[in-house]
């Protein structure tokens, strides 16, 4: 459990100000099995103070997501090859 903790202390520490506004103001969600974990969410919202939940359906909703990614890969493509789209 503390090294999950260190680590998502460590990942907002170098996450930008705008991606952790957004955190702050819509929560962290778990997802996978880990997510299962009784007091899992609740230790991490404790340990950051943000408000951290267990997604919906959270065994199967990144294979989901995924699927939604590659339904609409031509789309996100264009999005990522623009010149605003890079970094």
């Amino acid at each position: 459990m503390n090294q999950i903790i260190d680590a998502l202390k460590t990942t907002i520490d170098e996450t930008p100000p705008e991606l952790v506004s957004d955190l702050i103001q819509y929560g962290i969600a778990l997802a996978g099995g880990g997510a299962l974990l009784q007091g899992l969410a609740e230790r991490l919202s404790q340990e950051t103070k943000m408000h951290v939940y267990v997604a919906q359906d959270p065994l199967t909703c990144v294979v989901r997501g995924t699927g939604q990614v590659l339904e609409e890969l031509d789309t996100l493509r264009q999005v990522v090859t623009s010149p605003r789209g890079r970094r």
